[in-house]
């Protein structure tokens, strides 16, 4: 880049950046020519979150049935990148990003082992473990008890036809239930993509 220079006149007052300052400026935010990794605009592109709408009892291998994404309380959907299947997420955008998994479990007595998960793909076939949360749930009264449970990964979704997600469920008990709720988010997941591949 070539020497940028201010002449001594401009130095009071307001600088007239056509007339008094020579060689390349360097492009702030908002320009043109923005070099790789320089954020522009308002940064983020997509933000979506999705819950679960009733709840379920036992185990998951996967939770296949009753997502959608939120749409009351005033949700502020950013982007419309992620979208499910059957439980299966899929990345219509490629880039970087960070899914939060939060889980909620009752149930009326014990369970030592509570167990939620974040699994991913990069060829649309083997799931991975990529995060995992572990509770337990201990009644200390004759009411149901509760846990929550929150898991993160930081997914380089590199093809939008390969790269997918899905969300477990594993429990000892198995009386012990999911807590879901169409009305408000009780166990759901959420899509940030924080910026390109």
């Amino acid at each position: 880049m070539a020497l940028t220079v201010v002449k001594t006149s401009a130095l009071s007052g307001n600088i007239n950046l056509t007339s008094q300052v020579t060689g390349t400026l360097p492009v702030a935010n908002g320009g043109t020519a923005l070099t790789s990794g320089f954020v522009n605009g308002s940064g983020l592109s997509s933000a979506q979150t999705f819950r679960l709408t009733t709840s379920f009892t036992g185990e998951a291998t996967y939770i296949t049935s009753n997502w959608e994404e939120v749409d009351s309380d005033g949700y502020g959907q950013l982007g419309s990148n992620v979208s499910q299947s059957s439980g299966e997420f899929s990345f219509s955008a490629t880039g970087i990003y960070w899914i939060i998994y939060n889980h909620v479990a009752m149930l009326n007595g014990d369970d030592r082992q509570v167990y939620s998960a974040i699994y991913t793909t990069t060829d649309n076939s083997s799931y991975n473990l990529a995060a995992e949360s572990r509770e337990f749930i201990q009644q200390t009264s004759s009411a149901s008890a509760m846990c929550t449970g929150s898991s993160f990964h930081q997914f380089d979704v590199t093809s939008t036809t390969n790269c997918k997600a899905k969300f477990q469920v594993g429990v000892l008990n198995t009386s012990t239930s999911t807590k879901g709720d169409t009305g408000y988010t009780r166990t759901g997941v959420q899509f940030i993509r924080l910026g390109d591949t």
